[in-house]
């Protein structure tokens, strides 16, 4: 069985979250994919803006009926920073001999050796980084190993879309409909 672990904040989750998570699903030919939003990144300073019940709300939006996806809440009942040790441990144990994957930006690549644990954490999980536009990956610091997706390189990012939303620009090309609809109904982001 094959197991993506797909962390983040997705605040919100957007059209870009949904590529990767397709291009993931295609390319490593996996099972079963797994959203786990953060409590907090320990590498982001800012302040998440939705809270988490909400956050949770707009990923269930964003992935009915797709069967494939599943939302695991585990780092949001832990609170505080969220690590992907933490969690990559918890999938280990629930999926044994699984091959686990956990999807990172490619910009990422070259800061694996500063996450908690890292090289407990190279045991544990192959990482799929997915590219963005106009940057080159590096190389997979040892001990890390993964792959590059192909993907669907697209530059969206969930801060781009709260100040667009804050300064009362559209955004409805850049999110699923329900999850415009959600922010906009719920006045998220102003």
């Amino acid at each position: 069985m094959k197991v993506g672990i797909y962390g983040g904040t997705f605040d919100p989750v957007h059209l870009g979250h949904l590529l990767v998570a397709q291009a993931a699903m295609e390319e490593l030919a996996l099972d079963r994919l797994f959203f786990v939003p953060a409590a907090q990144s320990p590498f982001k300073t800012e302040n998440i803006t939705a809270p988490a019940p909400m956050r949770l709300q707009l990923l269930r939006l964003a992935l009915a009926g797709k069967s494939n996806y599943e939302i695991d809440e585990q780092e949001i009942r832990r609170g505080g920073a969220s690590y992907a040790i933490e969690t990559v441990r918890d999938f280990a144990k629930r999926f044994p001999g699984a091959e686990l994957f956990y999807l990172i930006g490619a910009d990422n690549i070259s800061r694996l050796n500063e996450w908690k644990e890292a090289a407990a954490l190279a045991e544990l999980v192959e990482f799929a980084a997915v590219p963005r536009p106009g940057h080159i990956p590096a190389d997979f610091p040892q001990p890390f190993h993964g792959t590059v997706l192909k993907g669907f390189p697209v530059e969206i990012a969930s801060s781009q879309i709260r100040a667009r939303i804050k300064a009362g620009l559209p955004v409805e090309n850049l999110l699923p409909p329900a999850i415009n609809e959600a922010i906009r109904n719920n006045g998220l982001y102003l």
